[in-house]
Order: structure tokens, then C-alpha cells, then sequence
């Protein structure tokens, strides 16, 4: 997300005193909702739990699609002061959706995560350093039907995961010849 920085403190002390008194009100908001091995809060659950406080502290938002992206508007109802953030939205259509799925499925994930990065909310557990980059593996790294083509699948290997990967997916095929065929080309790479 671009952060809008096209202001001063001096200038936006009515918001930042609301949005400071907001933040001391509110909760963590986890409902449990299951993601890709984790879970999180969804948007309804969220605007559930903030709505009535945005009212208490004279502050609201809106959220616009704009070029390739959304902008997200937390505004003081009372002195008009607000603050913008834009996420730009990647254009990219998900297993089982057609495009137009996808980017709603998009709007919707950037709703969320712009909305709780705006307001300093907590929505899910935090497990950003938990996961690992999802690497595609080549097609050879595969469960194997024979001794033959997980010796040519070995070869093939070019990086420890694609090894280990084949390793773990072929251990009914193990025999003293191929272990010794995996630990060389673990040592090679």
C-alpha cells in the first residue's frame, strides 16, 4: 500500500486525536474465519465491531476503486479533516474463478487489509514471518511408479526444496541404491 503523505500533523490533530481515541476502544476483532492456513476476521464481522465506534468518535470512511486500485478515505465528520491510503489491486484471476471473480475476490481482500491498516485495527493472527514463498516445482517433482524414472527425476533435480520435495513424495521407492542416489546429488548441490 502507497501511503498518501501530502500532510502535516499540525493540520490533521482533530483525526489523529479521534483515530488515537478509536484505537483505545477497540478490540481485536478475530472471529476465526478460515483463510489459507490461518484464520481472520471477515469484512462484515469487522464493520460490525467499528461502525459504532467510528460513530463515537465522529470519524467514517469510504472506499473507491480508482485506475488500478482502491482508495481508502477515514474522514473527522466534524472537522472534516481525512487521511487516504491507496493499495494498488493486482490483476490476477484465482484457481476455479473466472477473471471477474477473481478481482471481486480482490476488492474485497483489499477492503479488509485497507481498512484495518487505516484504522490500526488487529483482525487476524499474525503470522507473517510464519509462511514461505510458495515455490512452483518442476513437473518431475512428482510421485514416481518406478525406481527408473525417480533415478532420471534425481538427475533432474537443480535445488535442495526440488530434492526434498521428490524425496518425501517418493519414500515407498527407496532402496540402498537410491538413497545413495539422493545423498550425491544433495552433496552435489
Amino acid at each position: 500500500m502507497n501511503e498518501n503523505n501530502n500532510f502535516t500533523t499540525s493540520k490533521l490533530i482533530n483525526i489523529y486525536k479521534a483515530l488515537a481515541n478509536f484505537q483505545q476502544d477497540c478490540p481485536v476483532i478475530h472471529k476465526g474465519t478460515n483463510g489459507h492456513n490461518y484464520t481472520y476476521a471477515d469484512l462484515p464481522q469487522i464493520l460490525d465491531v467499528i461502525n459504532p465506534l467510528l460513530r463515537k468518535h465522529n470519524l467514517g470512511f469510504t472506499q473507491l476503486l480508482v485506475e488500478d486500485g482502491l482508495k481508502t478515505i477515514l474522514f473527522h465528520t466534524e472537522s472534516g479533516e481525512s487521511i487516504e491510503s491507496v493499495a494498488t489491486i493486482p490483476q490476477v484471476t484465482l484457481r476455479g474463478m473466472n477473471e471477474y471473480q477473481s478481482f471481486g475476490s480482490a476488492i474485497t481482500y483489499y477492503r479488509r487489509y485497507s481498512l484495518s491498516a487505516i484504522l490500526g485495527l488487529v483482525t487476524d493472527k499474525d503470522t507473517d514471518a510464519a509462511g514461505e514463498k510458495e515455490t512452483k516445482l518442476p513437473a518431475f517433482v512428482k510421485k514416481h511408479k518406478n525406481a527408473t524414472d525417480l533415478t532420471l527425476a534425481i538427475d533432474s533435480c537443480e535445488t535442495l526444496a526440488e530434492l526434498s520435495k521428490l524425496h518425501t513424495l517418493n519414500k515407498d521407492l527407496i532402496n540402498p541404491g537410491i538413497s545413495a542416489l539422493f545423498t550425491s546429488k544433495k552433496n552435489h548441490l
